[in-house]
């Protein structure tokens, strides 16, 4: 099993190495990859069809609880024959679609690449290891929604996607860290041993918020759904992929997965049926409005995402089983109509559905697949789909009466809403007469059977699973439920229920979106009434928020990093003021007393005096020459005060620097322009106020620090262990140098860069031009 989920990257190793064998026809044969692959589980199915659930764990980082654990049963079955089945037939598309491209190998490591890591995503047992190849998704679908890279919105696509997936990442991390926490084991299944123990955790609630954000970033649910759209700009075999059978619904086998430990609860089951609900009706309505054939589909799908959130939210059998059964449903008939977009694109050079018609004369085999996909995401009878429609009816019928009167209507006008959608893709292009545009016929000769025979396979597979519902019930969609639904579940597929009320939901559905399909057109709204819709759409919202963010950030910066030194101590001496003074007037009880304070020593008159002197000259003098003349004085009372107290070590400290300062000013002093006050009244009083607060608010502080009870403990130890430890009977320098060692070099760092910096400065030899 193991190699199975390699071999993906693999053969991306190896086409980075030695692709370009592959460019050409050979390409053809990367196909067999998928397909050996898909073959190759196809072994398990007795095990599987048997309730049988196999594993296989290798050790990797047992310290850190990853190890590779994989997990096979009905609902990694289901998922793995859709991403290596449907896989194959994308390789194979891919390599007539893209044919000649310079580009080719590389992408098909792409493809492999992603194809690895959604097989590992759906076959993990460990939750630590679900995230890995969960990021390797969002990695790898960013290279491959970017493969046109010299186009602009294809970069910028890449990237929302890469951004949206990937953050929703670290949310689904946090929630498998709470899950390991709350359960002391990463492994799924021994989560799933215990199916209600996380919801009697305190964190219950974080798990599940973090879990939805994961889970609803991936699937495109709102408002994260953005963008799905934007990915359109991938070439087709990849839409088709992503869209239609993997990633996308990624996020809904984790909802699925997770199902057993985190349902039945009323915030999981709220959440995702408002949340799906909502998702699959306003994406329904906005696929209705769109004329380019991709961005139909991406709606739709968004739409039949929500669907799937629905059902899982709900939760009843019928539920379970009718999500299970809509996830192989949504991706035989959206990969089919995803393929047949890409033959029109390919051949006709537009996706515009007001400049398409006709195509049935040119590719009746396409037209064919086009019409088996459209009647399948329609719900017509004698396909796959009719059954999936049905099981969704069934699932809201069947819940307590507030939401069967909700959720019927809700689930009836979504459907609706898809059958034109499904229309709009599946036969308007190949209805009608040919248009003008498209006079001069395809833009290629002859249609290669790679491109059109992946499409007619999975329709036939839609006309042949409805005919025959037993053999996708028995093989993947009973097991599959089970899975999801924590115990075993067999509601049996079937054609005919005889007439009732999901019956006539059905048929309400085929009329309503056929009248709504021939009598009146959506796509040809007003502009006006678009541009509302488009205007409160999340994608516009999040990039006029971006926008608007972007501008008060330049002005804000522009503000705060003028470049002027004086501003920059300005602004961090305000900032400083004022969360040192909240946290010191909220929490310091200011009681000064005085009984503490010696007398006033002459010596200590004398060198006080001298320093408020030096001070006043500094701020008030108009030369700089005897400001830093007064600013030494300053430094040289310091280290008088700090010899008077038998501090010599601080002393010397302070003498060189100050020393050092003053070489420093006095080396640049005769290079700085003429001593101009541009200062008016209002700055000196801002600038005064500033520093007059900054003083007070330190002068309180060294107020309180002497008034404050000393704990003595700490200062005991040093005096106590320096000798004892370090052999050293200066206290001062043993921590510095031993308790403190780090400290003292990271800072003999610091003084070195700042040597370091004199030092360029003195040498630094800069001959005026004639703009200076």
């Amino acid at each position: 099993m193991i190699l199975a989920v390699l071999s993906g990257f693999l053969a991306a190793l190896i086409l980075a190495f030695s692709g370009k064998l592959f460019r050409g026809r050979l390409s053809v044969l990367l196909g067999l990859l998928p397909l050996s692959i898909f073959n190759y589980f196809l072994y398990f199915f007795p095990d599987i069809s048997a309730g049988k659930v196999i594993t296989f764990s290798y050790r990797w980082i047992p310290s850190l609880g990853i190890n590779l654990d994989f997990r096979l049963d009905g609902l990694s079955m289901l998922f793995v024959m859709l991403i290596t089945g449907i896989g194959a037939l994308i390789y194979f598309y891919a390599a007539s679609y893209l044919e000649g491209h310079k580009f080719l190998d590389r992408f098909y490591a792409y493809l492999s690449l992603f194809m690895g890591s959604m097989l590992g995503l759906v076959l993990a047992d460990n939750t630590l290891l679900i995230f890995i190849f969960w990021e390797l998704t969002s990695i790898s679908s960013f290279f491959l929604i970017g493969f046109n890279n010299d186009n602009a919105e294809s970069r910028k696509s890449a990237l929302m996607a890469l951004a949206i997936t990937g953050c929703g990442g670290f949310f689904l991390l946090a929630s498998f860290v709470l899950m390991g926490i709350a359960t002391q084991t990463y492994s799924i299944g021994q989560m799933l041993a215990a199916p209600g123990f996380l919801k009697e955790q305190p964190a219950y609630e974080l798990v599940l918020f973090f879990l939805f954000v994961g889970s609803f970033s991936k699937s495109a649910q709102f408002p994260f759904h953005f963008w799905l759209p934007g990915a359109m700009k991938a070439p087709t075999p990849v839409s088709a992929y992503l869209h239609s059978a993997t990633m996308v619904k990624a996020g809904i086998y984790l909802l699925a997965r997770f199902s057993p430990l985190l349902g039945d609860h009323l915030l999981w089951t709220n959440t995702l049926m408002i949340t799906g609900g909502f998702t699959m009706l306003y994406a329904a309505a906005h696929s209705v409005f769109k004329k380019d054939l991709k961005s139909i589909l991406a709606y739709s799908t968004i739409s039949a995402l929500g669907m799937l959130v629905f059902l899982i939210g709900i939760g009843t059998r019928y539920a379970i089983v009718a999500a299970a059964a809509f996830i192989l449903v949504h991706a035989l008939y959206k990969a089919g109509l995803f393929l047949i977009t890409g033959i029109i694109d390919h051949e006709a050079g537009t996706r515009n559905i007001d400049k398409l018609g006709g195509l049935r004369k040119w590719f009746p085999l396409v037209a064919l697949a086009g019409l088996l996909a459209a009647l399948s995401s329609a719900g017509v009878p004698l396909t796959f789909g009719f059954i999936g429609k049905d099981l969704i009816y069934e699932a809201t019928l069947h819940t307590q009466d507030f939401f069967r009167y909700t959720l019927t209507p809700l689930a009836l006008i979504t459907n609706i809403l898809l059958l034109y959608a499904g229309f709009s893709t599946g036969i308007r292009p190949f209805a009608g007469s040919i248009p003008e545009n498209l006079s001069k016929g395809p833009l290629h000769p002859s249609l290669s059977p790679l491109l059109w025979i992946p499409p007619l396979i999975l329709g036939g597979l839609s006309i042949f699973f409805g005919l025959l519902p037993y053999v996708p019930d028995q093989l993947l969609v009973s097991h599959a439920a089970s899975s999801i639904y924590g115990s075993y579940i067999f509601l049996p597929l079937k054609i005919w229920h005889g007439f009732n009320l999901t019956l006539l939901l059905s048929a309400v559905t085929i009329v309503a979106g056929a009248a709504l399909y021939f009598l009146y057109r959506p796509a040809t709204a007003s502009a006006a009434t678009q541009y509302w819709l488009q205007w409160f759409s999340p994608q516009h919202l999040t990039e006029w928020t971006g926008e608007k963010t972007r501008l008060f950030a330049y002005h804000y910066t522009k503000m705060l990093q003028n470049g002027y030194l004086r501003s920059y101590i300005l602004t961090i001496t305000v900032f400083l003021i004022g969360l040192i003074g909240y946290r010191f007037f909220s929490t310091v009880d200011l009681r000064v007393n005085t009984s503490g304070f010696t007398e006033i020593r002459f010596f200590e008159f004398v060198v006080f005096a001298i320093t408020v002197i030096a001070t006043i000259t500094t701020v008030f003098t108009n030369s700089r020459l005897t400001a830093i003349v007064s600013m030494s004085i300053i430094g040289l009372s310091i280290c008088l005060i700090y010899v008077y107290y038998g501090a010599p070590d601080l002393a010397m400290t302070q003498f060189t620097i100050d020393t050092l300062t003053v070489v420093l000013f006095v080396l640049v002093l005769y290079r700085l322009p003429q001593y101009l006050i541009n200062s008016n009244r209002k700055m000196k009083l801002r600038d005064g106020l500033v520093a007059f607060s900054f003083g007070t608010l330190i002068s309180l502080i060294t107020l309180q620090a002497l008034i404050s009870p000393a704990n003595k403990e700490i200062s005991r130890f040093y005096a106590d262990n320096a000798y004892l430890l370090a052999k050293g009977k200066n206290v001062v320098n043993v921590i510095l140098v031993d308790f403190r060692g780090a400290d003292t070099m990271v800072e003999t760092m610091v003084l070195t860069i700042a040597a370091l910096g004199v030092y360029s400065l003195l040498k630094l030899n800069v001959k005026p031009t004639d703009k200076d």
